[in-house]
C-alpha cells in the first residue's frame, strides 16, 4: 500500500528514519528540516528547509503533501505541541502529544508519575523551586547528587558530584539554572539504553544500546550529544542479566500504563535511559523519541517494514510479531568537528573515501557543490554491521578513517576493552 509519510528532523537520527521507512517501494517520504541534510534530501520526494518547531509553516506543507503520517525526531518540536496540531488537520504521528512528551521535557513531571504509580527504579530526589532551596538540599544531602535543569537540555546540561562538580560546584550550577531544578541521588554503575515502539497501550522493545557521551577515547573529556554507540548479536548487553533487563522493561510498560490511567496515552518511541546498580537498572531519565546515535544501531537492524509499524502504532493494533531486528552487532560511530564540543571547526571541507559496507548517516553538515563542510556539531556517523561486534568494529572503524579532513572520531567504541572495561565495573560494584 502506498504511504506519504512526513519526516520532521534533519540530523543523523532522522536520517536513519528516513532511511529506514525508504526500504519500503511504497513509501514516499517528505522532510521538514531547519538545515538541509544531504543524505535525507536525495531520499526525500519534497523537502521544506524550516524550523522543525515552526508548526504554522510545517502544517500547510503536510497538508499541501497529501502526508498519511508523521514520524517526529527531534525533542523540540514535541515540546511544541507539533502531533496535537498534525492530528487536529487529520494527520497521525509517530510521537507523543505535548502532554505524553512531558515524559522527557519535564523531569519533574517524570519522577512524579513515578512516585505516584509506585514504579521501581525512580531514584531518590528532590524538586527544588529556587536556588536557596536547592543550596539547602545539597549542603545537607549525606552523599553525591545529579544536578537537573527541569526542562529539554539536549543531553548535555547535567551535573554530578563526584564527576563534574563538588558540592560548591553543585551550588553555583544550581544558582545559575536560576529556575526549578532536580536534584537526584547520583547512580554508579553501568548506563544502557532500552527503547521501545509504543502505540498507547503495546510496547514492543528494541535491542539494548550503549551510548558514549565522553568526547575522547577511554571515556574522559567534556560530555557530548553522543559519540557513537555499540550492540550485540543477541540483543542485549553482557553486563545486564535477564532478570535485570525484564526488570527494565517492566518498568518501561509499567510507565506507559501510568500515562495512559492519567488520561495521556503514550503513543510513539519511549526511550529509557537506566543505570544498571547493584540495586538492579533505575532510569537515569525518559526520552519521548529515538535516541541519537542509538536510533541508528537499531534501525540498521529493522528488517521488518518500518512504514507498516509506523501504521500499527496509529492504529493502536501493534504486537510483537510486527517488529523483526537482524541477530547481528552494531557499532556506530560519529565523525565531529576538531575542537568539539568546546570550539568545533565550522566550514572545513571533508573528503569520504571508500566507507566499504558501512551505512552512512548525514548529520550536521553542508554540502556545496558537491563538497561536505563540518559545522558546528556532530558531522557524520558510520554504522557497522556484523556476525560479532569485533566484526561490525572493524567495519564502522576502517569507514570512519576513510574520512580526510578536521574531524575526530573515538576509536575505541565498540572494542573488546571498552567491553571488558565495562563488565570488570559491574563486577567491581556488585
Amino acid at each position: 500500500m502506498d504511504m506519504k509519510v512526513l519526516v520532521v528532523g534533519g540530523g543523523g537520527r532522522e536520517h536513519a528514519i528516513t532511511r529506514a521507512l525508504s526500504c519500503n517501494s511504497d513509501t514516499k517520504i517528505f522532510s521538514v528540516m531547519a538545515r538541509k541534510n544531504p543524505g535525507i534530501a536525495r531520499l526525500a520526494e519534497r523537502v521544506l528547509l524550516e524550523n522543525e518547531t515552526n508548526i504554522e509553516k510545517i502544517l500547510p506543507f503536510a497538508t499541501n503533501c497529501g502526508v498519511d503520517a508523521a514520524v517526529i525526531g527531534p525533542e523540540a518540536p514535541l515540546e511544541a505541541g507539533i502531533v496535537d496540531r498534525l492530528e487536529a488537520a487529520g494527520i497521525p504521528s509517530l510521537g507523543p502529544t505535548r502532554a505524553a512528551a512531558r515524559i522527557e521535557t519535564d523531569k519533574a513531571f517524570c519522577r512524579r508519575l513515578m512516585e505516584r504509580h509506585g514504579i521501581a527504579g525512580c531514584p531518590e530526589y528532590r524538586v527544588c523551586r529556587d536556588p536557596e532551596e536547592a543550596r539547602r538540599f545539597i549542603e545537607s544531602y549525606d552523599g553525591d547528587l545529579a544536578v537537573k535543569p527541569i526542562g529539554l537540555t539536549g543531553g548535555k546540561g547535567v551535573r554530578i558530584m563526584g564527576e563534574h562538580v563538588d558540592v560548591a560546584g553543585a551550588v553555583e550550577y544550581a544558582r545559575e539554572i536560576g529556575g526549578s531544578v532536580v536534584l537526584e541521588e547520583r547512580l554508579v554503575g553501568e548506563e544502557f539504553t532500552l527503547q521501545a515502539f509504543v502505540d498507547g497501550e503495546h510496547l514492543v522493545p528494541m535491542p539494548l544500546v550503549q551510548d558514549h557521551k565522553r568526547a575522547y577515547e577511554g571515556d574522559v573529556g567534556p560530555n557530548t550529544g553522543g559519540m557513537g554507540s555499540y550492540s550485540l548479536q543477541d540483543h542485549m548487553l553482557p553486563f545486564v542479566s535477564r532478570s535485570d533487563y525484564e526488570k527494565a522493561l517492566r518498568i518501561m510498560e509499567d510507565t506507559v500504563a501510568a500515562m495512559r490511567a492519567e488520561g495521556t496515552p503514550y503513543r510513539g518511541i519511549l526511550y529509557g535511559q537506566f543505570m544498571n546498580t547493584r540495586d538492579g537498572p533505575k532510569v537515569i531519565e525518559f526520552n519521548a523519541r529515538f535516541g541519537d546515535p542509538e536510533a541508528m544501531n537499531v534501525l540498521s537492524l529493522l528488517e521488518s517494514d518500518f512504514a507498516g509499524i509506523v501504521g500499527r502504532i496509529i492504529e493502536g493494533d501493534l504486537a510483537p510479531s510486527h517488529v523483526r531486528f537482524a541477530n547481528k552487532a552494531t557499532v556506530c560511530k560519529y565523525l565531529v568537528p576538531d575542537g568539539y564540543p568546546e570550539a568545533p571547526r565550522a566550514n572545513e571541507p571533508l573528503t569520504l573515501g571508500d566507507y566499504g559496507d558501512a551505512l552512512l548517516y548525514y548529520a550536521n553538515v553542508e554540502e556545496r557543490d558537491g563538497t561536505l563542510h563540518t559545522l558546528t556539531s556532530r558531522t557524520l556517523a558510520f554504522v557497522g554491521r556484523g556476525e560479532t561486534l569485533e566484526e561490525a568494529e572493524a567495519i564502522a572503524e576502517k569507514a570512519a578513517s576513510s574520512v580526510s579532513g578536521s574531524v575526530f572520531h573515538r576509536r575505541d567504541i565498540g572494542t573488546p576493552e571498552i567491553l571488558e572495561k565495562r563488565c570488570r565495573h559491574m563486577r567491581e560494584i556488585a
